[in-house]
């Protein structure tokens, strides 16, 4: 298995012989307003794709959204994408992606198998209080497959029992995390925070944890130094992989 960070939560996975590309996001840098009511209102996207649109797009067989906030699928990505790829997503999200023209949108409700690859759909906490409710569902997904290692996308939540119960079911071998500890002017993070991503690899120390979502959006406070320097004070650098845009790690069962 390969997972390419291609630009925030935007991944090239290969999986089973297939290319998988998740949360897709192709806007131009500055292209899209800063989200409001944030500590800073920088334009989005904070950081320019590190590899062309065709490259993103190249040999991708199926596409998986996690949700359908602007940073995980924007204008540019609907307009570009091929549109008769399989779509994967959560329940609430099939009649608008429908309606964005997209012809194999695919709810995964629990779990549903494709060609060889078994998903399974998990919740959890995009926040917390009002806040968290107003965020709107989310969902993560578990990839299984014959010789493959069990992969992990939580999606966009904070640590939770959801993320919790995921690890204790399925003993994920690698775990993609969505970082930034995402936050507005007032409330509690939205994403993963430094704290929540080392809860992760302490409650699951058989996982490796690749940490996506940093330093693009203008409401992800944390930086990768920081988060870097917090990782290694506890020990757990050999197995929190904080890569570049544009970064590719291999991973063996």
């Amino acid at each position: 298995m390969h997972i390419q960070l291609v630009r925030h939560a935007t991944l090239r996975i290969t999986y089973k012989g297939h290319t998988l590309l998740v949360d897709p996001m192709l806007s131009t840098p500055g292209e899209l307003p800063a989200v409001a009511n944030t500590p800073n209102q920088h334009p989005n996207p904070g950081a320019a794709l590190p590899i062309s649109v065709q490259e993103v797009l190249e040999g991708v067989d199926a596409i998986v959204v996690t949700h359908t906030h602007g940073d995980h699928l924007d204008p540019a990505a609907i307009q570009q994408l091929p549109k008769n790829l399989p779509l994967f997503c959560q329940p609430p999200d099939k009649e608008k992606l429908s309606e964005h023209g997209f012809e194999q949108v695919i709810v995964v409700q629990e779990e549903l198998e494709w060609e060889g690859i078994r998903f399974h759909r998990t919740g959890g906490h995009h926040g917390t209080g009002e806040i968290g409710k107003q965020m709107g569902p989310v969902s993560g997904f578990v990839l299984q497959a014959a010789e493959e290692p069990t992969l992990y996308i939580a999606g966009d939540t904070i640590w939770c029992e959801e993320v919790e119960q995921a690890l204790a079911t399925f003993d994920p071998n690698v775990i993609v995390v969505f970082g930034g500890a995402a936050q507005f002017l007032v409330g509690d993070p939205i994403t993963m925070t430094k704290e929540d991503i080392v809860q992760v690899a302490q409650t699951a120390p058989g996982s490796q944890v690749f940490v996506a979502h940093m330093e693009v959006w203008n409401h992800c406070l944390l930086s990768r130094s920081e988060l870097r320097e917090y990782v290694g004070e506890n020990k757990l650098a050999e197995r929190v992989q904080i890569p570049q845009n544009g970064e590719t790690i291999e991973y063996r069962r």
